[in-house]
């Protein structure tokens, strides 16, 4: 394998230092300065942080490979510093079988630009009838640990009980897409002041808030994990803030887009009111939560930041707001958000970025050789960073296969100069390798 000699790297913020790549390992750290490599990458100014572990993305392959492939979703999460992400199961067909979410972990291996590991759906085609083949998935090559039917909500307590009693036989963890279904029937926005002016049906944080509570509750009785997806509101905050007090075995994650924009921007933005680019699920919320999701993120209650990235063709787009699909990419311009609504605001420092973004979900997601500090003897799985750029967004730009991001315009800090996957360049100066 090549050796590579990464040059005045400031290793989470930190006094620069070199870092040699050998063997798909971190070989040393220090002044390298007579040290002899393959290739040498000039880091100076550069951030490094662990590759980053996204635990909630939508590759779309199997079944929609009009929106996004896993070729096209792994070079985008490269492009963002992702050395793997969680793919959800809500493909078609289903991931709900073994043979499935082998198919997919072995499109991961063939693309080749991060690891993708396979998340199973809790039921048979995400009907919300009957458990899929937790077992088989677990002991299937893709070694599944994470089930989620997200884009739908396991709502039967009963069959959400089983699957928290099962996926404990093999260390997994249920990841809930918190909506009761029966209060967001038609809902298009978040509940309040927004939605009224704009006539659209209001989705109550109430919704995502009951099912929390219920599966925390649930979550606690069998002694099982929980994984709460995409947490929105300042009240959902609070409710894991109490399980957690209680010592239960709860998480959660956060998207930056919930970080960072409101509901407001439905009817303000620049690109105009009633632009579906904005319609996501759950949905852009309000000030107040988001300064309460910042807080909960920095200060442990909300565990990591996820990207949700949710492609999807123009045309399921660029149409009226309620016949629009609900999602927006993400893996590209997760870092810069994160710098942009927690670094500059002082409430995390690059080791907590790390801590957020690559430590705790490659931990919630059991994943053996990812979140590993950068140290010798560690996998050579490293993100470069520059957080002194600002850049405009560009949708044209992207390497994903969809275009539909909310920063189109924006001005966002930072940009990924590297990324190294086990030693292996993934991207190169900015550009895929």
């Amino acid at each position: 394998m090549t050796t590579i000699l990464i040059r005045g790297a400031r290793i989470l913020g930190g006094a620069p230092r070199d870092i040699l790549l050998r063997d798909g390992l971190v070989a040393e750290i220090g002044d390298l300065a007579d040290a002899r490599a393959d290739q040498t990458v000039d880091a100076a100014g550069l951030v490094a942080l662990p590759g980053l572990v996204d635990l909630h993305t939508h590759l779309r392959e199997p079944g929609r490979e009009d929106a996004e492939t896993v070729e096209t979703g792994t070079q985008a999460a490269a492009r963002g510093g992702y050395t793997a992400v969680h793919a959800m199961a809500n493909t078609s067909p289903v991931a709900d079988t073994a043979g499935v979410v082998e198919q997919v972990w072995r499109l991961g291996q063939e693309s080749g630009h991060c690891d993708v590991q396979p998340v199973g759906a809790v039921t048979s085609g995400l009907e919300g009838r009957q458990l899929a083949e937790l077992g088989a998935m677990a002991d299937s090559a893709a070694r599944v640990r994470v089930f989620s039917d997200d884009g739908k909500c396991v709502s039967d307590a009963v069959l959400m009980r089983r699957a928290l009693e099962y996926v404990k036989a093999f260390d997994g963890v249920v990841a809930q897409h918190a909506q009761e279904p029966r209060l967001t029937e038609g809902a298009q926005l978040n509940e309040g002041e927004v939605s009224a002016r704009l006539g659209l049906t209001g989705w109550p944080a109430v919704a995502e808030e009951a099912i929390i509570a219920r599966d925390c509750l649930l979550a606690a009785h069998v002694g099982s994990r929980l994984h709460v997806c995409h947490v929105s509101t300042a009240g959902s905050v609070e409710i894991i803030r109490w399980a957690k007090s209680k010592g239960w075995d709860v998480t959660a994650e956060v998207t930056p887009h919930h970080l960072l924009l409101t509901d407001s921007r439905a009817e303000t933005s620049p690109l105009g009111p009633y632009n579906p680019i904005y319609k996501v699920n759950p949905p852009l919320r309000t000030a107040e939560d988001v300064r309460a999701l910042r807080e909960a993120l920095a200060d442990g209650t909300i565990d990591c930041v996820a990207t949700d990235h949710a492609p999807h063709p123009v045309e399921d787009k660029e149409t009226e707001w309620a016949a629009a699909a609900m999602g927006m990419i993400g893996l590209e311009t997760a870092l810069p958000v994160v710098q942009e609504a927690m670094v500059e605001t002082g409430l995390l420092d690059w080791a907590g970025v790390a801590d957020r973004m690559s430590a705790r979900p490659a931990r919630i997601g059991r994943l053996a050789g990812h979140g590993r500090p950068i140290e010798p003897g560690a996998p050579a799985n490293v993100t470069l960073y520059d957080p002194s750029v600002r850049r405009p967004v560009d949708p044209t730009a992207m390497a994903s296969k969809s275009r539909n991001t909310p920063y189109e315009g924006m001005t966002l800090p930072g940009r990924v100069v590297a990324t190294f996957l086990r030693g292996r360049p993934t991207v190169l100066e900015g550009k895929l390798v």
